[in-house]
């Protein structure tokens, strides 16, 4: 066989670049928890002791922290002493300019690598990772779902369903399941007080959030429960629902088809299912051209197979794709599915599903 080195020295430059930008999102990560991006956003060019006194932090470590933001082609240095972080570079990097903070992502892989080793032993001797080792993730989704949910929620994904603002507005009963900290929760139970509204997670960290977040809201229409939803077909209430929602939860279930029937069982009869979750194709090869479907594999490998599996579940994936999903659904009863994306959301699909 002929040997390519041409392809060769390009695959090494390729791996090289991996690792840069690797190392990158660790650096965002830290200047986004550290509030340097915010610090910097609007200011004037700065030396490594002003901005390390405007952020309160060591200046050693801003020191190291900006030489890998200038590296990056992040943050400029207009002269051989000062910093600048370009507005055009502030405008997807910093709280201020949520949804499109990117910063937030980055957190995500230096959650990661804090599992790296409890998936390796995985590989070798099957398994899982429980959901207490990610210490950081409910912080990390909260903070996703602000930017990616919570502004689109109640103008976007809920018209999806024209009737559903106004039942809303009326009063039905709501149910979220996977709720995490309980953020969509909380904004529809202050938007719609005449519904209510109940959240489930499998989390006491998360509950625990969420219900702070009501009590300081002063919402009495919200309330959470901590519980496992693998066998949810047998325990939901039937017909108990107008409406059941799940924001990017139902692949990282041990059960995703027990959590589905359930949802079949707990809606009333003409009530609404409104299901986001991930934008895969379902097969490798129709994934290679997805914006972020690296990283997207990357998550589902350290947390999402790896939480379900540890749960001795089906270890289904967030890149199982529309025509599982829509298969799954088949198989809980439902006949009434319409999918929609969202041009504030190339990461999701939008599954509409009428009992």
């Amino acid at each position: 066989m002929s040997y390519d080195r041409q392809r060769a020295q390009a695959f090494s430059d390729h791996v090289l670049d991996s690792f840069n930008q690797a190392a990158s999102c660790l650096m965002i990560s830290l200047g986004h928890r550290a509030g340097l991006f915010d610090i910097l956003d609007n200011k004037p060019a700065g030396t490594i002791d002003e901005i390390a006194d405007w952020a309160n932090l060591d200046a050693r470590y801003v020191k190291e922290w900006l030489g890998a933001m200038v590296c990056a082609k992040i943050v400029e240095m207009p002269d051989p002493q000062r910093y600048k972080l370009p507005a055009e570079h502030a405008d997807f990097l910093t709280r201020r300019a949520a949804p499109n903070n990117l910063a937030v992502f980055a957190q995500y892989i230096g959650l990661l690598g804090t599992v790296e080793d409890a998936v390796l032993k995985c590989f070798v001797e099957g398994g899982g990772v429980p959901y207490d080792r990610y210490e950081r993730f409910h912080t990390i989704m909260a903070e996703d779902s602000g930017q990616t949910v919570l502004p689109a929620l109640v103008d976007h994904i809920l018209p999806l369903d024209p009737a559903l603002p106004h039942r809303l507005e009326s009063g039905i009963e709501v149910l979220d399941l996977g709720c995490g900290a309980g953020r969509a929760v909380n904004l529809l139970a202050k938007r719609f007080p005449r519904s209510r509204f109940v959240g489930l997670d499998l989390s006491h960290n998360a509950i625990n959030r969420a219900r702070r977040e009501a009590a300081d809201s002063g919402l009495k229409n919200a309330r959470f429960e901590a519980r496992d939803l693998t066998n949810l077909h047998e325990t939901i209430a039937e017909n108990a629902y107008d409406l059941i929602t799940t924001f990017d939860a139902v692949h990282d279930q041990a059960k995703p088809l027990h959590l589905l029937k359930g949802i079949f069982r707990g809606l009333r009869q003409g009530g609404t299912y409104l299901m986001q979750d991930i934008a895969g194709s379902g097969h490798h090869r129709g994934d290679i051209e997805h914006p972020i479907g690296t990283f997207l594999y990357s998550i589902s490998c350290m947390h999402c197979v790896a939480v379900s599996l540890a749960q001795k579940g089906d270890g289904l994936g967030a890149m199982w794709g529309r025509t599982q999903a829509q298969d799954l659904l088949k198989q809980a009863g439902f006949t009434d599915v319409v999918v929609h994306s969202l041009e504030h959301d190339f990461q999701n699909d939008y599954y509409l599903v009428r009992k």
